[in-house]
């Protein structure tokens, strides 16, 4: 599957890219989607305000969701995207798995929360050495001794690429949740991987030090990542060079749900409040006829 191209790629498992999902595959466009659907956050929600559904649970809307897709045959891939760049006229994709896939379009629908890890000196040294963002701040870290902190795709890549500036790369995580390409990339790099074991305190003062870990042990660091899940807003824009809004925190799109960038368009609650499943629904409608309209048109190389 490495290198297939598609006319749609959509980021992200909820409404939106299921909705977007939907109409780009019943215009006949290639689609292929991205993500798990237990990464959404509506997946564990119980629903009671959604135009003509009474009650009905999250996660059974979005397994009736993809069902639908697949039925117009959108096809989907339960695993993330690690890497996005430009190739030509379309754009290619790295996967966790390894694999690379080439786009017309693609449709960002991958939310817009950002996972803390909740523990003393993460907001206090926030910019001092504790990070969100390994692709904006690795650059940071050369030489350095540096500490990503989760389980999925995100960690896991970012630990990799970590590893191209750092000196030492450690991984802290519960449970690494990741598939065999990625785990093999860790190996392969040497990041030390401590699973079972978490960060309980970020320390230092004016900048950070060390972290303490739930085993009483402590490590030194410059740096500590925080990736809890898949790759965010602030990764993927970073990559594309998407316009975010003055605080740096959703994608600015317009009423076609198109960004700044030709062929890249926004869905759901990326693209701000109110953070509602009937916004992202009708984003997710815009954005996947546009996307689909916009690739039928696009001439590019096989």
């Amino acid at each position: 599957m490495s290198d297939t191209l598609y006319d749609v790629v959509i980021l992200g498992s909820g409404p939106g890219g299921l909705q977007a999902a939907i109409h780009a595959s019943r215009k006949k466009a290639r689609t292929l989607m991205l993500g798990r659907i237990d990464n959404s956050s509506l997946y564990w929600a119980h629903v009671e305000n959604y135009c003509c559904q009474i009650k009905i649970s999250g996660e059974e809307i979005l397994k009736k969701g993809r069902v639908q897709a697949e039925s117009f045959g959108a096809e989907f891939r339960d695993e993330d995207v690690l890497a996005i760049e430009p190739d030509g006229k379309t754009f290619s994709l790295k996967l966790e798995s390894g694999d690379t896939v080439r786009a017309k379009t693609i449709i960002l629908a991958t939310g817009s929360s950002r996972n803390k890890l909740g523990v003393p000196g993460e907001k206090e040294l926030l910019g001092k050495g504790v990070s969100y963002c390994v692709d904006c701040d690795a650059g940071f870290y050369r030489n350095e001794v540096v500490a990503v902190a989760g389980c999925r795709s995100a960690a896991a890549g970012g630990a990799v690429a970590l590893t191209n500036f750092a000196s030492e790369v450690h991984l802290y995580c519960q449970e690494l949740d990741v598939n065999e390409g990625l785990s093999k990339q860790l190996t392969d790099t040497g990041v030390h991987v401590h699973e079972g074991v978490t960060i309980k305190e970020i320390q230092g003062d004016d900048a950070v030090r060390s972290v303490l870990l739930d085993d009483g042990s402590t490590q030194d660091v410059s740096g500590v990542f925080i990736e809890l899940g898949a790759k965010g807003v602030l990764e993927l824009t970073a990559m594309l060079g998407v316009r975010l809004d003055e605080n740096m925190k959703y994608i600015e799109a317009d009423k076609k749900q198109r960004t700044n960038v030709e062929g890249v368009y926004a869905a759901g609650d990326i693209c701000g409040p109110p953070l509602q499943m009937a916004k992202a629904v009708g984003e997710g409608c815009v954005a996947g006829i546009e996307a689909a309209t916009y690739a039928k048109k696009l001439e590019v190389g096989a």
